[in-house]
């Protein structure tokens, strides 16, 4: 019973917090990092990196900041977006969420508020990940082994079995001597590419997407051979129930479930056994992606083709109509050089050349039958904020690239007397910053160096009204727009913005006091509020004491407070009904 409340607890709390995402993200802190095609195409010359904060999703909320820093890769999943793996830097794997159908491989089937690692993929390097929506989870290492877990009442995890995959098992069969380079997950389908080009498939066959030629479920890995036996594959993808390959050539091919025309065959009819879509002929394709029942396929001329269901516009032809065969969109865009969805959604998008990400479909319920020019960065900002459910399409790398941003560099070189040109002293240390800089962000400094004040001359300057702690947070924050201070130390970083006529700032350091207040600093932090005039922190503290005016009455802070300030809060509490019975 116990362990049952404890995941009924769990599941109400990741509930919370999917319904508060857009206020969460607000306060989470944030950490962005790198976007990277697990397997990038190697017809491809884009290297797909993008800006992207992970904490846009709603249930890396439940993290720390430190734990996000340690974060390498990353998968949000499930039919509510409720699952999530990520591995770490020291290449460890850790798991959270309400885990349905055991995905999260943790041994058992109890819901993690908690991330919980997986001691048995400790030490491996991951290549590639999908997910189906029972959900099953299939993992890829660099070695090339193929894990699995999860759902598996259509066999497929891929092991000969039905019975669920409660921790990651090694799938092997037909797979001895292969090395696994990608997989792809359907609704209850596998499929599996090697490093030779083989596509092997395993899991539900209804439609046939499975491409053995029949409608029987396959409980272990088959290769996918008829009209890919002699091609060499270099991508795969599924849509719910299909799946399609792109062969090195630039080749495509479709098979499975056909009803929508999501094979682009120009009909509707199921096939079970993979067949070219001959439409496409004389094009050659770098990417291919699925949808729900929808695909898109990008050229490497840049040129989009999208086919299929089209309830919800995900098609961006500007109209609700199924295509049977690939039609051309965006035709008027500059050169695509990424497209993205995902097997359990109806949303699309693409990134052009010059970075601009346009998305189309379903939009949290709403259907966009054209691009929609959005003012992300990255494709995968587009799921995170729009799709339903708002899953990752694709596995995230945060492998730092050698690129700094304008931003990034400006932080590393604050406090270097390598490359700095001025010291400020503050109780004997020294901080080294660059005139430009201060300059550039502070009018203060701007005053200060256009006075009659010789620059050139002086290369160090002495601060005696601010403390060193606080001094230092705010020449941070010239560099970095962020402070990192206790609330009391925030009370001297507000008297220090008050004196700059740094607005921001100041409201940044309310911000901190607000969320740091308690009753023994509450009396403290409202004189601070009174004495820098800053009336909405003012109005807050003051509330707060009233609100548990017994106890902040037994601090020490309050007794030892100037008497005209004692006497005007207590006439002020006694307006407010505080002292009635």
């Amino acid at each position: 019973m116990e362990c049952k409340a404890e995941a009924t607890l769990c599941e109400g709390r990741l509930q919370e917090v999917l319904d508060n995402s857009l206020i969460t993200w607000s306060q989470t802190p944030v950490v962005t990092r790198y976007a990277l095609v697990s397997k990038p195409h190697p017809l491809s010359l884009q290297r797909c990196f993008a800006m992207v904060d992970v904490s846009k999703w709603a249930l890396f909320t439940l993290l720390s900041a430190q734990e996000l820093a340690s974060i390498r890769q990353a998968c949000i999943f499930g039919a509510s977006a409720n699952e999530a793996i990520y591995i770490t830097h020291d290449d460890e794997v850790y798991v959270l969420g309400l885990n349905c159908s055991n995905c999260l491989g943790t041994g058992d089937s109890q819901s993690t508020i908690v991330p919980k690692r997986l001691d048995c993929l400790t030490g491996k390097k991951l290549a590639s990940l999908s997910y189906g929506s029972g959900p099953h989870v299939l993992l890829a290492t660099e070695e090339g082994e193929l894990y699995a877990w999860g759902h598996n009442g259509y066999s497929q995890l891929g092991n000969g079995t039905t019975n669920q995959g409660v921790s990651p098992i090694l799938v092997s069969t037909n797979l001895q001597n292969k090395k696994v380079t990608e997989v792809a997950c359907g609704s209850h389908h596998s499929l599996a590419l090697t490093h030779e080009g083989e596509v092997f498939a395993w899991g539900y066959n209804n439609c046939g997407q499975v491409g053995s030629g029949s409608t029987a479920n396959q409980p272990t890995p088959r290769k996918v051979s008829n009209s890919l036996q002699n091609k060499v594959v270099v991508s795969i993808a599924c849509g719910q129930t299909s799946s399609m390959a792109v062969a090195d050539n630039g080749e495509v091919y479709g098979w499975g479930y056909n009803g929508n025309g999501q094979l682009g065959l120009g009909n509707n009819g199921n096939q079970l056994t993979p067949c070219r879509l001959f439409a496409l002929q004389g094009l050659c394709v770098l990417q291919i992606a699925s949808g729900y029942a929808h695909s898109l396929a990008l050229t490497d001329e840049g040129l989009l083709y999208a086919w299929g269901a089209n309830t919800y516009g995900q098609l961006g032809t500007g109209n609700k109509s199924n295509q049977l065969s690939p039609v051309q969109v965006m035709t008027e865009k500059e050169r695509i050089v990424e497209i993205a969805a995902c097997h359990s959604t109806h949303t699309s998008a693409a990134k052009t050349q010059s970075g601009q990400v346009y998305m189309w479909g379903q939009c949290r319920g709403q259907p966009i039958v054209l691009p929609h020019l959005t003012h992300f960065t990255s494709t995968d900002d587009v799921f995170a904020c729009f799709a339903t459910p708002s899953v990752m399409w694709r596995l995230l790398s945060m492998e730092q690239d050698d690129f700094l941003t304008v931003a990034q560099s400006l932080k590393k070189e604050f406090d270097n007397p390598e490359t700095s040109d001025l010291k400020f002293s503050i109780d004997g240390k020294y901080i080294h910053v660059h005139k430009a800089v201060l300059k550039i962000r502070c009018e203060h400094f701007r005053s200060m160096f256009q006075s009659h004040w010789n620059e050139d001359m002086k290369e160090v300057i002495e601060i005696d009204q601010f403390s060193y702690p606080v001094y230092r947070s705010f020449l941070e924050f010239l560099y970095t727009d962020s402070v990192d201070l206790p609330p009391e130390d925030a009370i001297g970083l507000l008297d220090l913005a008050t004196s700059y006529c740094e607005n921001r700032l100041k409201k940044l350091c309310q911000h901190i006091i607000k969320r740091g207040i308690t009753v023994e600093n509450a009396f403290s932090l409202l004189s601070a509020a009174i004495r820098y005039d800053a009336e909405d922190l003012e109005e807050f503290c003051f509330k707060f004491c009233v609100n548990h005016l017994t106890e902040v009455t037994q601090t020490a802070a309050f007794w030892q407070i100037d008497g005209n300030m004692l006497k005007e809060f207590i006439c002020r509490a006694s307006h407010c009904g505080a002292f009635k019975n």
